[in-house]
């Protein structure tokens, strides 16, 4: 029998047909591909005729095909919905797609075929385009290794693949954590906890199998715990969980991991003559040197940690009278917090959660992407790896542009956070390739028969991800290794980032902000205070994440600590950092770190790219209308539709004239004041 996974997909727009998926397709699928892809590589190293751009540079973005459409289906399916047997099979792939992406990079014949097309360009003729690939493709192939020989091409192989495997370990660590723990409530437990969290708790019981109410390490449940429990003997407990997964002890602590990560990514760095693994790491993004990521986090540390500290004084004034002695703790804040939120701000969570129902929140974002760029959602359907992902068809003027996939709920089998994938990339050199995009959340699911009810941090969550959507589903290049969100990782978070100010216009919130018992709208009185608190707590809010992206940037940009926890301690003590807030991401689970490379130096990109979104969302301000028709066309045209074909800082440049500076990032968090 053919394997479903190798065969023509004639499913609805050609997406995986999951139906028919089994995890035995998925290991001879690889090998298969993997055959394929050798086949390919061979072909092109080995091909007689003189090097050009369609022989070498073309027939390289086509020759991992059928590879990119099996491991699509695969990884897709691994991060949202594991198993045993496909954590197994991750694994398995880690050594087996780094041992192959070695031998393509070292391949000799492969590249001086495409060092004669880089060195005879200027007779070639390229387009614009073909000459950002052809110089992306060399540089992939240069910082790979391949002017390496020896001694040192082994060894950078060594590295590589060793990389590939921790990463892999530190993902499914985590996940084993995260699905491991949860603590059972009693009715006694129970007090101060809104409806909707008892709800979530109740909900959260029943996948659990644990006879009751628990609370689990997922986001979406463990936040609005510590923001309204009245027992801190709990909050503390689950506090402590939350921030001791993958350091446990046993075989899912990631500590040692993290020791050895770091270890090999300065051998990688110096192996390709770079004097750190930050050089190396940034000469590629926006930000280009470690200089430049410290500047920027340090202007922002100073005003959010005043604004913090300031905070916290009212907060541990507000435990002291409730009669608990001692300094603020780290599960205090979000619960006091929340108290001063309503006093400040006459503004309660489980008064606003109502308003804030997911599928009114996904019309909204699909309603804003129809006033700015003329997107339609139309629901079909199709097959789909879990039963809770939904699929639309996306279209404009009746032209099909993209399959758009939303999987939003928590579950056991979903590693935590929220994230945006292609399936398939949209690209032009195979016929018109249109994309399949994923958005991965993880809200609270709801009881059965019951609405799915966001906090206004969840549906900021959605919209943001959805920005990353629309950079896949706008793109229009002819390159696949340049399509949609293949950007400089500090450019990457631009259009998510952008996106959630759509959220915050009153138009929007006036019309999808509906009640889920009454159907009426948020009131208008709720709304100028939900959108006036929006700055509140900001002073945490970017002391956690800033103190994440300074210790990440501190582990990359000299010799590689010997004891990473000591290190980030230092690193801590250094900036001064409040004691009654932690790091967003400790090391054991900074997963964005160390499950990849991919935003190792890089945490700082959010920060980096929020300093361009407050800019770019003022361009529609300044043009009187956040759906100003003229300002979103030449934001598609400039930034939307271009993927990495151009330039990250010339690309922002040509949408807004120039680059911006930090102030608009400090007024758009409320710090632009403080000391």
């Amino acid at each position: 029998m053919t394997n479903p996974l190798l065969a023509e997909w004639d499913t609805p727009f050609g997406l995986p047909p999951f139906d028919v998926i089994s995890d035995e397709d998925f290991a001879p699928a690889v090998d298969a591909a993997l055959e394929i892809s050798r086949a390919n590589i061979a072909a092109i190293a080995g091909n007689p005729d003189v090097p050009d751009f369609t022989n070498t540079i073309e027939a390289l973005e086509r020759a991992d095909d059928t590879l990119g459409r099996v491991l699509g289906a695969f990884y897709s399916l691994a991060g949202a919905d594991s198993n045993p047997k496909r954590e197994a099979l991750q694994r398995d792939f880690a050594p087996l797609l780094s041992a192959y992406g070695s031998e393509v990079s070292e391949n000799k014949a492969l590249f001086a075929r495409v060092e004669a097309v880089w060195e005879n360009r200027e007779a070639l003729d390229l387009t614009a385009e073909q000459e950002r690939v052809l110089m992306l493709t060399r540089r992939g192939f240069v910082r790979s290794g391949a002017q390496l020989e020896g001694k040192s091409a082994e060894a950078l192989r060594t590295v590589k693949s060793r990389l590939s495997v921790l990463g892999t370990s530190f993902t499914q660590n985590l996940l084993a954590d995260e699905r491991s723990w949860f603590m059972k409530l009693s009715d006694g437990d129970l007090e101060g906890l809104p409806d909707f969290v008892i709800a979530t708790a109740k909900a959260a019981g029943e996948e659990k199998d644990s006879g009751g109410p628990v609370v689990t390490l997922s986001r979406s449940l463990i936040v609005p715990f510590l923001q309204f429990s009245e027992r801190r003997d709990l909050r503390q407990k689950a506090y402590e969980a939350w921030g001791a997964r993958g350091a446990n002890g046993g075989e899912t602590d990631n500590r040692a991991i993290a020791t050895e990560t770091l270890k090999l990514r300065e051998e990688r760095a110096k192996l390709l003559g770079y004097d750190t693994f930050a050089d190396f790491k940034l000469e590629t993004e926006m930000a280009g040197t470690p200089a430049a990521v410290r500047d920027l986090l340090m202007q922002v540390w100073k005003p959010a940690k005043a604004a913090a500290e300031a905070d916290a004084a009212m907060l541990e004034r507000m435990l002291h009278a409730d009669g608990f002695d001692g300094p603020l703790e780290p599960w205090d804040w979000r619960f006091y917090s929340e108290k001063r939120r309503k006093e400040l701000h006459d503004l309660d969570e489980a008064e606003l959660k109502p308003y804030l129902q997911l599928d009114r929140m996904i019309e909204a974002a699909f309603a804003c992407a129809n006033r700015l760029f003329g997107l339609e959602f139309t629901p079909i359907e199709g097959p789909v790896y879990h039963p809770d992902v939904r699929l639309w068809d996306v279209t404009r003027d009746g032209a099909h542009v993209a399959v758009f996939l939303g999987d939003y709920f928590a579950r056991g089998s979903k590693r935590s956070g929220a994230w945006c994938s292609a399936m398939r990339s949209q690209q032009r050199l195979s016929g018109d390739i249109r994309p399949h995009v994923v958005n991965v959340c993880n809200f609270a699911k709801p009881e059965a028969g019951k609405p799915a009810l966001l906090s206004y941090d969840d549906a900021r969550t959605l919209f943001h991800e959805f920005g990353h959507a629309l950079h896949q589903m706008l793109s229009d290049v002819t390159y696949e290794s340049i399509s949609g969100t293949s950007v400089a990782r500090d450019f990457v978070e631009l259009p998510s980032q952008l996106y959630e100010h759509w959220l915050e216009v009153p138009d929007v919130l006036a019309e999808f902000a509906t009640h889920a018992d009454t159907g009426a709208p948020m009131p208008e009185d709720l709304l100028k205070r939900m959108l006036g608190a929006a700055t509140y707590d900001m002073g945490f809010q970017t002391v956690e994440y800033v103190a994440s992206a300074l210790v990440d940037l501190g582990f990359h940009d000299g010799p590689a600590p010997a004891d990473p926890m000591q290190r980030q301690a230092e690193i801590l003590e250094e900036i001064g950092m409040p004691h009654a807030i932690r790091m967003r991401h400790a090391t054991p689970h900074f997963a964005h770190v160390f499950a990849g490379d991919g935003y190792s130096s890089g945490y700082y990109s959010y920060m980096w790219s929020e300093v361009m979104d407050a800019d770019a969302f003022a361009a529609f301000e300044e043009a009187g209308d956040p759906f100003d028709s003229a300002t979103a066309k030449r934001l598609e045209e400039t930034v939307l539709s271009s993927g990495g074909s151009v330039d990250a800082a010339d690309l922002y440049t040509a949408f807004r004239g120039r680059l911006p500076g930090v102030e608009a990032l400090l007024k758009g968090r409320g710090l632009d004041k403080a000391a």
